[in-house]
């Protein structure tokens, strides 16, 4: 009989998670390029999943499609955390390594920089590939439906509520990450970052990687059914992922400054 693998105190966990940031930062471009498409990828595939889970959520009372829909896009961040990949959302973390002076900002910007973009072309193969796939047409055409709704809505709101809405989502995000870095074993890690994925995404908060599969999707199936109209533009899904990469950059740092002051402070 095996012990249960023990969990580490929180000011242990601060510090085993700062440590993997500052690895991170220094990691090597050629394979952050790599593990951040298929980061992108991942999320999407969570996304994919999401979307299909709220095709015919109509016929359910408030909040119960959402809550399924958050419940299955955990899978996007467990390929992360457990395959391994460069997430943008969750490597905002290194404000804290910053903070305490174990990685320079410099080089944080260029990492969060080049990880974003390489986010970003993984979600967008994504969206082609599954595009191609003709999945918007499963369900007598629900799934494409379902995709079309959450786009408009997505685009259809001021920068001041996505701003916040990022923020909220990627505090969220975050505290997945960190528990997930708290687990010592897959069902650990899972159990720790299911919930705060499953909440933001029930909330519909902005998640910037999210949406970069989600958004593009969306408009793609629009382009391609009959009768959609155009409710989802091209400006739309930019101003979108620009006030969620800004609110999202805002509330990852929130998360690991906090817990630098509270335990890494010298």
């Amino acid at each position: 009989m095996t012990d249960t693998p023990t969990l580490p105190e929180p000011p242990d966990l601060a510090a085993t998670v700062f440590a993997a940031l500052k690895d991170k930062a220094h990691l090597a471009n050629g394979p952050r390029m790599m593990l951040g498409v298929l980061a992108g990828v991942y999320i999407g595939l969570g996304g994919l999943f999401a979307i299909i889970a709220l095709a015919g959520a109509e016929a359910m009372p408030f909040g119960v499609g959402q809550v399924l829909a958050g419940l299955v896009f955990a899978m996007g961040l467990a390929l992360v955390m457990i395959g391994g990949a460069e997430l943008f959302t969750g490597n905002t973390l290194m404000a804290g390594p910053v903070a305490a002076g174990e990685v320079a900002p410099g080089r944080a910007a260029a990492a969060l920089a080049v990880v974003y973009a390489a986010n970003f072309a993984g979600s967008v193969l994504l969206a082609l590939l599954v595009l191609a796939a003709g999945l918007h047409e499963a369900g007598e055409g629900a799934v494409g439906r379902a995709a079309l709704d959450l786009g408009a809505t997505k685009t259809d709101q001021g920068f001041g509520a996505m701003l916040a809405s990022g923020i909220l989502a990627n505090m969220l995000v975050c505290l997945a990450v960190w528990l997930a870095y708290g687990g010592k074993t897959v069902t650990q890690k899972l159990a720790g970052l299911t919930l705060p994925i499953a909440a933001f995404v029930a909330a519909g908060f902005e998640h910037s990687v999210a949406n970069m599969y989600l958004l593009p999707y969306a408009w793609m199936v629009q382009a391609v059914t009959e009768g959609a109209g155009a409710a989802i533009t091209a400006s739309g899904v930019l101003a979108n992922l620009v006030a969620a990469t800004i609110g999202n950059l805002i509330g990852g740092a929130a998360i690991a400054l906090a817990y630098w002051f509270a335990y890494l402070r010298d």
